[in-house]
C-alpha cells in the first residue's frame, strides 16, 4: 500500500492478511538472528487430511477439528510471532525470491537494468559487516540538519525533507484520491509522530499497558544512548519524548474511529490549515516537497492539527530536536543500522511487543527490504518464472463466478429495497478485477542504487516513492496502478478504486491448488475472492459508490437495517476472548469480519452453481468426506496455525483482522449450511440459535 496513505492513519483498504502479522513500521527490523538453517519450504496441498484432529467434534470447535494437528507438524519458528497456512506460502515465496536475488546480486553484463538494480539493493543490505563498520556516518547529514536548528521557524524545511524520507515526525503528508470525487488526486495531511503502535497505547490502563510504556521509554533511552548520549541525559530525554508523544496522542483519533471515512475526510484550504497550525509554514512545506501549487487538501483530523499548535508552542527547541533525532533513527530501516541499534530495535518492537524470540536470518530481511523498495522490478522477475497463464485464467473465472454469486445475493436480500438493490448491483458491475500483476511495470530508472550504501539506498528509495506519489496530485487517477507488489501473499479491495486485487504471490497452494477439487478451491481461493468483493459492501466500503465516491446511496431504512445486522457481528466477535483478559474489538474488526462471513457465503453460492453445472453430488463422500465438507474444511484450513500471546495482544489492539481461530469459527457458526454438512444439532457451539448474517 501507499506509504503516505498509511502514514495519515486511514484504514480504508480491506486486505485478507493471511501471512504473519508484523508492525508495519518495523517489518524489516533486524537484531538477534535466528539459529535455524536456511531450508527450502514446501507448500502444503489444498486439502491436507494430516492437519485434521478427528478426536475433536467438528460441531463443537471446527477450527480445532480442521487444524488441530497443524501445530504438531509445524511449530512456530523462533524467528516468527505466529505461524500458519498463509505463513508457509509466504516463506515459500521468500525462498523463491531469495534464489532470484542471489542470482542477480553478482554484477553481470547479462543482467537487465532492473535485475542489476534489485541485485545491488539486495547485496548492499546483505553486507552487514560494511553496515556495522560505517556506523551512523551515512545518517550524519540528517543528524547535522537537526543540530543546525536554532529557531522553530526552521522546522518547516526540515519536516518537509523528513516527509520525503518516511520520517513522519509530528504528522503525515501525502496524496490520495478525493473521497467525494475519486477521479481527482489531492494532497492529504493527517496525524502522526507516535512511536507506539497507536494512540491508545499511551492511555490504556492495566499492568500490561503500563509495562509496555515503561519498556518503551527504556527503549528510547537505549537508542539515544547508542547514538552517543550519556546515560543520564538519554533517560531524561526519553521521558521528554514520551511526554511529547502523549500530548500528540491526546489529540489523535483512535484506530477504531479512523475506520469511518467521514471521520478522516475534511477538505479545506491551505489557508484554513494554516490557521489551525500556524507554527508550520504550509505553503513552504508543500513547495519544498515539490508541490508548490497546492491550495486545497484533505485535513484528515483537524482537531489533531489544532492540538498540534500548542504542543509546538510549549515544547522547547532542545526537546523538539531530541524528538526529531528519535524519529529519524526509529524510522530508518533497522537492517541498515549498526548491530547494537539493530538489536535494540528488534528487542522492543518484535520481541517485547510481539513475542518473537529471535530475528530472522539476514537474507529474509533483505528479501523483504528489496521487495519493499523495488517491488515491481522484483515482481517482473518473479512472475516471469512463477505465474502461469493458467493461474490467471482460473482466478479470473473464479472472480467472475463469485461476482455472479454476489449479484444473486443482492437480489435475495429481503431487507434491502429495490432502489438500493439497483444501486448495489450497479456498483458490483463496476468492480475492476486485477489478477497477478499490473499491465505496465513501474519505471525505476531514476532511482539511484549505490552498492554498499544500505542506508542511502533506503532513503533514496523512500524519496523516489514519495515523489512518485506526490506527483499524482492534480493529475488523472491511474486506475491500472497496484498497491501491492506481485510477489505479495495477500489481496485487497480499494473502495476509492472500486477494484479487487490478487497478486501472483497469493495464487499458490493451498490457497489455489491446480491439483485440488473444485470444492477445495472454492473453499480456499473462492472464499478469499468473496472476502475482497464483500469489502465493497462492508461498513466502510458500503459508503462508497461504484465510481469510488463517498456517497450515501442507501435509503435510510436500508442503512438502518444494515447497521442492525452488522451490530450483530460487533456483539458476536466482541465476546470472543483472544488472550488472558483481552477480548476482540468488534467495531475495529467489523469490516474484516463482515468480509470473512460474506466471502464464504459467496464462495458457497458460487460453488453450488458450479456443482449444478457439472451435475456434482455435493453430499456423496469422496476421500472420506463429501464435497460440501471439503469446501468447509478447505476454508478453515486457510486459518490453521498458532500465535504467540504477545502477538495476539498486539493484534487485538491494532489489527482490524480477528485472530485466526475466530476467522474460522466465527464464520462457520453463522453458516447453517455447515451444520447440515456435518450433521450438527441446533444449539451446539458451531450451530447457535442466533446466527449473524449480513451478506
Amino acid at each position: 500500500m501507499n506509504r503516505l496513505f498509511r502514514a495519515v492513519g486511514l484504514l480504508l483498504v480491506g486486505a485478507i492478511a493471511l501471512a504473519v502479522q508484523v508492525p508495519a513500521a518495523h517489518a524489516q527490523g533486524a537484531g538477534a538472528t535466528s539459529s535455524t538453517t536456511d531450508q527450502h519450504v514446501k507448500l502444503i496441498s489444498g486439502f491436507d487430511k494430516d492437519l485434521i484432529d478427528s478426536s475433536i467434534d467438528p460441531c463443537v470447535d471446527f477450527w480445532q477439528y480442521a487444524c488441530g494437528n497443524f501445530n504438531k507438524l509445524y511449530s512456530i519458528p523462533p524467528d516468527k510471532s505466529g505461524y500458519g497456512s498463509g505463513a508457509i506460502v509466504y516463506d515459500y515465496t521468500q525462498d523463491v525470491l531469495h534464489q532470484m536475488l542471489d542470482r542477480v546480486a553478482s554484477p553481470s553484463a547479462q543482467h537487465t537494468a532492473s535485475e542489476q538494480k534489485i541485485g545491488d539493493y539486495y547485496a548492499s543490505c546483505m553486507d552487514d559487516d560494511a553496515i556495522h563498520a560505517q556506523g551512523l556516518k551515512p545518517l550524519q547529514p540528517e543528524l547535522d540538519r537537526i543540530s543546525a536548528l536554532t529557531d522553530k521557524k526552521q522546522l518547516t524545511a526540515l519536516l518537509a525533507h523528513y516527509q520525503m524520507i518516511n520520517v513522519n515526525a509530528f504528522f503525515g503528508y501525502g496524496e490520495e484520491q478525493d473521497f467525494k470525487d475519486a477521479r481527482k488526486q489531492i494532497a492529504v495531511v493527517g496525524q502522526g509522530g507516535l512511536g507506539l503502535p497507536e494512540r491508545d497505547y499511551y492511555f490504556r490502563t492495566g499492568d500490561a499497558a503500563e509495562k509496555t510504556r515503561k519498556d518503551y521509554v527504556e527503549h528510547v533511552a537505549n537508542m539515544l544512548g547508542l547514538m552517543g548520549e550519556p546515560a543520564d541525559k538519554a533517560s531524561a530525554d526519553a521521558q521528554k519524548i514520551m511526554t511529547l508523544e502523549t500530548a500528540l496522542a491526546k489529540v489523535s483519533l483512535d484506530i477504531t474511529s479512523a475506520r469511518d471515512p467521514n471521520n478522516v475526510y475534511h477538505p479545506m484550504t491551505v489557508a484554513k490549515l494554516a490557521e489551525l497550525t500556524p507554527e508550520i509554514d504550509w505553503p513552504q512545506l508543500f513547495a519544498d516537497t515539490g508541490e508548490p501549487g497546492i491550495t486545497d487538501l484533505n485535513v484528515a483530523n483537524p482537531d489533531f492539527f489544532k492540538g498540534l499548535q500548542p504542543v509546538l508552542e510549549s515544547t522547547d527547541l532542545d526537546t523538539i530536536k531530541t524528538y526529531l533525532r528519535w524519529q529519524l533513527i526509529n524510522s530508518t530501516p533497522s537492517y541498515a543500522l549498526p548491530k547494537a541499534l539493530d538489536a535494540e530495535d528488534f528487542d522492543f518492537y518484535r520481541h517485547k511487543l510481539a513475542g518473537q524470540p529471535v530475528q530472522a536470518v539476514r537474507w529474509k530481511r533483505c528479501v523483504e527490504a528489496t521487495d519493499g523498495a523495488l517491488g515491481e522490478a522484483l515482481g517482473e522477475v518473479y512472475v516471469a518464472s512463477q505465474f502461469t497463464a493458467e493461474n490467471k485464467a482460473f482466478t479470473l473465472q473464479m472472480v467472475r463466478d463469485i461476482e455472479g454469486a454476489m449479484d444473486k445475493e443482492i437480489d435475495a436480500q429481503t431487507w434491502m429495497s429495490a432502489a438500493t438493490q439497483e444501486k448495489a448491483k450497479a456498483k458490483l458491475h463496476l468492480v475492476a478485477d486485477k489478477i497477478g500483476y499490473p499491465d505496465h511495470w513501474r519505471d525505476y530508472s531514476t532511482l539511484k542504487v549505490v552498492r554498499g550504501d544500505a542506508i542511502g539506498n533506503a532513503l533514496r528509495a523512500a524519496d523516489f516513492e514519495n515523489k512518485r506519489e506526490l506527483a499524482k496530485i492534480g493529475k488523472p487517477v491511474d486506475r491500472g496502478e497496484w498497491g501491492m507488489s506481485p510477489a505479495t501473499v495477500d489481496a485487497y479491495y480499494s473502495p476509492l478504486m472500486n477494484d479487487i486485487n490478487f497478486p501472483a504471490g497469493i495464487l499458490q497452494s493451498p490457497l489455489y491448488d491446480p491439483q485440488a477439487t473444485d470444492a477445495v478451491n472454492y473453499g480456499h481461493i473462492g472464499a478469499i475472492v468473496g472476502h475482497e468483493l464483500t469489502h465493497g459492501f462492508d461498513d466502510q466500503g458500503s459508503q462508497f459508490d461504484g465510481n469510488g465516491n463517498l456517497s450515501d446511496w442507501w435509503t435510510p431504512d436500508d442503512r438502518k437495517n444494515f447497521d442492525t445486522m452488522t451490530d450483530c457481528e460487533v456483539t458476536e466477535y466482541g465476546n470472543f476472548t483472544a488472550v488472558e483478559d483481552v477480548k476482540l474489538n468488534g467495531k475495529l474488526t467489523l469490516g474484516e469480519n463482515t468480509a470473512d462471513n460474506g466471502g464464504l457465503r459467496l464462495a458457497y453460492v458460487a460453488f453450488m452453481e458450479d456443482a449444478k453445472r457439472k451435475n456434482m453430488d455435493v453430499d456423496a463422500k469422496q476421500d472420506e468426506y463429501t464435497p460440501m465438507q471439503h469446501f468447509f474444511l478447505a476454508f478453515a484450513q486457510d486459518w490453521c496455525g498458532s500465535t504467540r500471546p504477545e502477538q495476539l495482544r498486539l493484534q487485538v489492539q491494532t489489527d482490524p483482522h480477528s485472530p485466526r481461530q475466530f476467522r474460522a469459527n466465527g464464520v462457520i457458526q453463522n453458516m447453517p449450511e455447515f451444520g447440515k454438512a456435518f450433521g450438527c444439532k441446533a444449539g451446539q457451539p458451531m450451530m447457535p440459535a442466533n446466527a449473524c448474517h449480513v451478506w
